[in-house]
């Protein structure tokens, strides 16, 4: 693996990488998936075990076993088993949101959950796992005819758990990971339409939607895909659709753009504009805006701060997204950022105590846990160890490979 001058050590990236997969060891639950884990890295029972972190499980500790890290392949494998087993809705199909320890789960089937299934068994079959590409196929399968919706060229968000009833919510959380869900399917299975349709949904996240907004992605939507600008204004720090608009999705859809650009064989010009414009437009809004280093959690939709706390994975996609626009560009400018952000995560969210980053701190950087209690989640803090020192494609777990 190479990166380019980041200000960021490769060393540094690779030690710290190691540091959070150290930490996420004791992840798998006694009934099967991943537990929640406190702030020392301990499962957390009285939790459900819910699917999309057992996803993120797999598919970050199938990365650690592609870096040759040795029992990283044992982990993923426990994850995989939570994904074939209790996760799994064998009779309607797909994979509950959650199960808690009395075997109840919420009457909801989530794209949100099924594109992290995606990006798992993508990332599994890559790695060598017995069950991967078993796991891709019928993933990919239910997402495609119970999830994609042909006619807007996007995907639905929920429906209940026989798949009967759709709900009207429209978002683009979910069209986003699936965004990465279907390049990584793309780079396995070598099917050519799911990174056409990763395209479609690029497009119209950036020019139908973010363009016209100043680059602030409206992100909540009715059935007809008709924004609903004050979604959720009475709970605003929500952890999956808060009011207005999410800093840290511009920076991430920033990177996806890039990755999206590489990965098609004859790009068109927009790809790059846009994604510059993404990441300027969320670092003018979030970044140290009220006076203390840091990126803030939301805005309104005239990039005034809403929510003021910092979110881990906001730091986060803020150094993978100035990674990825110095990689493609050469721009320096890109570099200093990355290598201030850093610092800032190690001044602090890296937690040198217990393990992991603090996963939320308030508005003058210190831990609380009133979004994210403890620290569920590897994704997003390992990706941005990998991203620096990878190409912009194919994808993580191919990428590993070469």
């Amino acid at each position: 693996m190479s990166s380019p001058d980041l200000g960021i050590p490769t060393s540094i990236l690779a030690t710290e990488c190691d540091r959070l997969l150290d930490f996420g060891r004791h992840f798998p639950h006694p009934l099967g998936g991943a537990a929640w884990l406190d702030t020392r890295g301990q499962p957390d029972l009285s939790r459900p075990v819910y699917t999309w972190i057992t996803a993120r499980m797999l598919h970050v500790y199938a990365l650690g076993h592609l870096l040759g890290r040795i029992g990283d392949a044992d982990l993923a494998r426990q994850a995989l088993a939570g994904l074939t087993g209790r996760l799994r809705d064998s009779g309607n199909g797909g994979w509950l949101t959650s199960v808690n320890a009395a075997g109840e789960s919420p009457d909801e089937k989530a794209c949100y959950t099924h594109a992290f299934v995606v990006l798992a068994s993508s990332s599994a079959a890559v790695a060598g796992l017995a069950g991967g590409p078993d796991l891709l196929a019928e993933a990919l399968d239910v997402w495609d005819q119970r999830f994609f919706d042909d006619s807007s060229g996007m995907f639905v968000d929920s429906w209940n758990r026989d798949f009967s009833q759709l709900a009207d919510y429209r978002g683009v959380n979910g069209n986003m990971h699936s965004v990465e869900a279907l390049l990584a399917a793309a780079d396995v299975t070598g099917d050519q339409v799911w990174r056409e349709r990763a395209f479609g949904i690029a497009r119209r996240v950036a020019l139908e939607f973010a363009q016209p907004n100043s680059w602030r992605i409206p992100e909540h939507f009715n059935s007809s895909w008709q924004p609903q600008l004050d979604h959720n204004r009475d709970h605003p720090d929500d952890q999956f659709q808060p009011y207005g608009a999410t800093v840290g999705h511009g920076l991430e859809w920033s990177r996806l753009l890039l990755h999206l650009e590489a990965s098609l064989s004859d790009p068109p010009d927009w790809l790059l504009p846009a994604a510059e414009a993404l990441f300027d437009r969320a670092v003018v809004d979030g970044w140290a805006v009220d006076g203390t280093h840091g990126f803030i959690y939301t805005t309104d939709w005239d990039g005034r701060p809403v929510v003021r706390d910092r979110m881990h994975w906001v730091a986060a996609e803020a150094i993978a997204a100035a990674a990825a626009l110095r990689r493609r560009t050469g721009d320096d400018r890109y570099s200093d950022l990355a290598g201030i952000w850093w610092t800032y995560a190690e001044d602090y969210f890296f937690d040198r105590e217990d393990g992991s980053w603090h996963h939320q701190l308030d508005a003058n950087n210190l831990p609380i846990g009133t979004v994210w209690p403890g620290k569920p989640d590897l994704y997003h803090a390992v990706q941005a160890t990998l991203i620096p020192r990878l190409p912009l494609a194919p994808s993580m777990a191919a990428a590993l490979t070469l």
